[in-house]
Parts: C-alpha cells; structure tokens; sequence
C-alpha cells in the first residue's frame, strides 16, 4: 500500500528530528578519540563521584587496546566483556572495537552453564572479568577456547576515601581478597595496561565489520550471536541523539546494565556521540544510589524499564532529591503502565515516554516524541531512516495496511547483518522481499499502525516472559533445565499476568512415582538458571495440553489462568 512510501509518521516528527541523518563513515571508538582530541578536560564519566576525563579514557583505551594485541588478539578475534557497569567495561568494549576485535558483552549474574554456552557459541579467547565473578570463569575454563583471564576490580577507580575504606574492608574479610598468583595466564586489569605500549598497532576497521556480537534468546530460546556491525551501533546512537536533541553538555543516567543492547546503545554510545558524560551504577536495583546521583550530578537524560520508574516513585524519600534535571526518559523492554508515567513525570517534571527496540536492531526502532505527541500504550514512530511495515503473519509476504494486525518487519542502518554462525536462522530474520533492496528484519511482534503512524505492539514474541527487572525470560530456558531433573517427565513454563509485570510459573508432570515438593522444584532451577529467570509459581499436573505433534500449548495453560483468575474475582465480590 502507498501509505509506507508516504511514512504518515514524518509529519509528527519533532523539528530537530530529520527524516535523514548523514552518518560519517567513522566508528564509536574512532568518535571517542576525537572528543578527546577536541575536549581532553571533559568528563566523559562518572563513577562513585570519581570524574574521568575523556583525555583519560582515551589514553586508557589505547593502552588496553595494546595490551590486547600482546596477548595474540587480532582482528576478527572475539573478547568477552563480564563486567557491571564501571569505567573497564567502557575501556575494555572500546579497546576490542578499536583494534578491531569483536567484543561479546555478557550478563554478570549469568551461571556458569549459561556462560558456557555463550563463550563457547562465540570462541572468545580472552575474557575480562571482575574479581567477585572470576571463581565461575575458573570453573568453567578448560572447557572453553579461552587463552588469557583478565580480573578487573570493582575499587580501582573509587574516589580517596572510598578506596582505601573498601581496601580496609578486604583485608579484614578473609576471602574478600582474591589470588589469582597460581593461575596460568590470569592477570590483573590494572597490571596489564601499566605493562602495556601507549598506542596499540593500527588495524583497517571496515563499516560492516562486526562489532559487537549481542546475545539474544530469540523466540525459540537458543541463544543466537546478532552480528551487529560498526556502522550498524554507530548508526543507532546518532538516531538515539537525533530523536532526544542530545548535547555535548548533557549526561545520561546510566543504570541500564551495559552488556545489554539498551544500555550499551542509549547510554554508553550516545555518550560517545554527544561528546557528554555518563554516570556508571553499578547496580540498578540501588535506588538511593540513583537518587543521590541524579540529585549531585544533574543527568538529562535516564532511559531505563518500568521497574525503574517505578522504584523510584515508590521510594519514600524520593521527594528529598532534586530530580529536577531530567529532561528525557524513554523506556523499553517492557509495557510502560499510564499511571507509572503519569506519577514519574510529577514528580521529576521530566517527559516519559515508551519506545521499542530489539538486539537484533542494536536496539531501537521506535519511540514516541521525547516532547511532541506522546500516544499513551503505543510504542511511538520509526526512527529516522528506519522503513516499517506490517506482514500478514501466515506468509509474511502479504504487506497489511492501516489498523490491521500482523507481524512487524523493520529495515534500516541499525539492523543487523545475521546471526552468528547461524544461516538458517538469519535466512528466516532477514528476508528480502519483491522489490529487492536490503533485507527486512522479521521481529516475531505481533503489532499494527494507526493512520498517523504511530505502532503499537498487540503482542510480545510469542512466549517471551518478561521477568524480574524487565529482563527476556524465554521458557525454552527454564524448560531445558527441568528435563534434567531426574524426577520430571514434562515441564512447560510460562508468565502469568499480575499487576506488577509478569510471574513465571513452571508447570510439571512427574515420573511415575516420584514426588516432588515446590521448594525442591524452585531450589533445582536456582542451581541452573540466573536470578530472574526462577519460576516463582510450581503447579504439579497429571498431564500437559498439546498439540497432535505433542507440542504443549501455553495458551492453553494461560487460558486457564486468565479463567482461574476470573473465577476468584467472582467469588470474592
């Protein structure tokens, strides 16, 4: 239908935003070195109060970039970054692009058979690490293609008197100080950058070499490797910019965790592309930590998810902070409630609004007006450049028009270019259509548009769970760690709707025989599985409903919960 080629969504578009953005042929790492070649004296971040220059991070990026190169990297080769948020995830994440690496963030509170699986899909041969998580990559280790452990410590870029406070701490607990001596080809952070050259070697770095492999769950729950490339992350925090006006003065609040594809992009790049300075939490669940620093150091901008949002409007001291320099907050990865924006925006009077994305489109696709026309429950237009269309769902070929529901498809300079080592996978993703051109990403959303172009997603992938925190819980996951309980013969897992988000729950059939409490259900999954991905709900059945293939049908069981759910409100009135 003509309606896509007339985008109805440029006419809601805010003034600074442009329908085209010129992308200079550049990459993040290369975008840092010139803010610190113009502005060496500028904070680039913010850690525990501790200001770090962006002459600084520069320096300490080459240097760790060099150390690399020592330790055998060469281009193409893969670096996994395990870290919170702290100034050596930055350093580590720009020194692997720089020389033209690959960087693989991964999920600190991952288990060690998650980890597993993620080292061994990419085959990263060096690992930065922190000292707290290192006993799960020492256990681990030999079974991976790992050549080289580099520890980084939480402290060492804490501000005098925290530092030497926390270095008190560690020698008065036993065990809080960790010898890594023995280990073969292990090294501390700070001792491989002071033994490394100050520049490393010059590497061609092209703009569709991959930059960054962002693990996804992905429908099916198989991890799969989103080859995003330099132009491809690049490309997205100048649309990030574009949309929010960002500034070379402006500070972005950054809680979203980094190895996430929402947090590396809306914070970390769009620090690197504004030339301003970001403020590292290192847990976001802290809130007066948040508070204490949006009321010290004045960021404009906070992208976060609901339960961040909401923490803070629940938070009894909240009114004792000036939140008064927030300008822009977008939110993401999961439905934002009216009510939860409404509260926020009093209390901060900043402006709120939802948007979309997904690792595969290094994340964002969409987002209301930071401060034109916000639609309450969509999730805002295409960003600039970004062309949409809805697609019957049975063929995917059958391009739907105005108010019709179907699959969301998604092209544009943020999308990525497939799969890590997974053809099939990316030929099902990415498909061209008729009329040629760069591929279509095929996101699994079930969404429509209204006539003013304004999307809203009717339904989340297929079974995704949205866990604790706003973090993709896929039941694929949970259900592959319950077959290997030996008393269980059928799981399924799904979330069932509360008021706060999402509750997983695990339903089970057991062996002929055996019994099984709750508690030993849910212990099994804490062994296996990281923190948010526990079922909180245990339901022992006699049977599953399925399919004639013997496929087990979630919607039934959600079917039954929305009833059962139905049934108690009756009752109780």
């Amino acid at each position: 239908p003509i309606m896509y080629e007339e985008k109805p969504w440029l006419k809601f578009y805010e003034p600074h935003v442009p329908a085209h953005i010129d992308y200079p042929h550049s990459t993040i790492p290369a975008t840092l070195e010139e803010t610190a070649r113009k502005h060496p004296d500028r904070t680039a971040m913010i850690f525990k109060d501790n200001q770090i220059s962006y002459r600084e991070y520069n320096e300490t990026v080459d240097r760790f970039g060099a150390a690399l190169q020592s330790l055998g990297i060469q281009k193409g080769d893969r670096v996994a970054v395990h870290l919170p948020n702290c100034p050596q995830f930055l350093i580590a994440y720009n020194a692997v692009l720089r020389i033209g690496g690959i960087g693989v963030p991964c999920n600190p509170i991952y288990t060690a058979r998650e980890m597993s699986h993620q080292l061994n899909d990419s085959e990263a041969k060096i690992i930065v690490t922190l000292s707290t998580l290192y006993p799960i990559i020492k256990q681990i280790r030999a079974g991976t293609s790992l050549t080289h452990v580099i520890v980084a410590e939480i402290d060492t870029y804490f501000p005098e008197p925290l530092k030497s406070q926390f270095a008190m701490l560690k020698e008065k607990e036993p065990g809080r100080k960790l010898d890594i001596s023995g280990e073969a080809n292990t090294y501390w952070f700070t001792d491989v950058l002071s033994k490394a050259s100050i520049h490393p070697e010059p590497v061609e770095v092209a703009w569709d070499d991959t930059a960054v492999l962002m693990y996804t769950g992905g429908t099916t729950g198989v991890s799969k490797g989103a080859q995003l490339t330099h132009m491809n992350i690049l490309a997205n925090a100048l649309q990030v910019k574009a949309w929010v006006n960002g500034s070379e003065n402006d500070i972005t609040l950054t809680s979203l965790p980094l190895y996430h594809c929402y947090g590396m992009t809306c914070c970390m790049n769009v620090g690197t592309v504004t030339g301003g300075a970001v403020i590292l939490i290192p847990d976001p669940r802290d809130t007066e930590d948040i508070l204490k620093n949006i009321d010290k150091h004045h960021p404009a901008f906070y992208p976060g998810v609901p339960a961040m949002y909401i923490a803070i409007n629940n938070h009894p001291d909240a009114k004792k902070y000036d939140l008064s320099s927030i300008r822009a907050c977008n939110s993401g990865a999961a439905p934002l409630p009216g009510e939860v924006q409404q509260r926020f925006q009093e209390l901060t009077g900043a402006r709120l609004v939802e948007g979309y994305g997904l690792s595969e489109a290094s994340p964002v696709t969409h987002a209301n007006p930071s401060f034109g026309e916000n639609r309450i429950g969509t999730i805002g237009l295409p960003y600039p450049d970004t062309e949409v269309q809805i697609v019957d769902v049975d063929t995917g070929e059958k391009v739907l028009g105005v108010g019709e529901v179907g699959e969301l498809c998604i092209r544009g300079p943020q999308v990525m270019k497939g799969y890590w080592n997974m053809p099939t996978e990316t030929a099902n993703a990415l498909r061209v259509d008729a009329a040629g051109g760069d591929p279509w990403l095929y996101t699994g959303d079930i969404a429509s548009m209204d006539e003013d172009g304004y999307f809203r997603i009717v339904d989340r992938k297929k079974d995704m769970i949205l866990g604790a925190g706003g973090y993709n819980v896929y039941p694929r996951e949970i259900e592959d760690v319950l077959y290997e309980n030996p008393k269980v013969l059928e799981a399924a897992a799904a979330g069932i709707p509360t008021a706060e988000g999402q509750l997983i729950k695990v339903y089970i059939v057991l062996k002929e025989g055996e019994t099984a409490t709750k508690d030993e259900i849910i212990a099994f999954c804490r062994q296996n599985l990281a923190p948010y991905k526990i079922p909180e709900l245990v339901e022992f059945r006699d049977m599953l409903p399925k399919t004639m293939v013997g496929k087990v049908l979630r919607r039934e069981l959600l079917k039954e919960e929305s009833q059962r759910q139905a049934d108690k409100k009756s009752s109780a009135m």
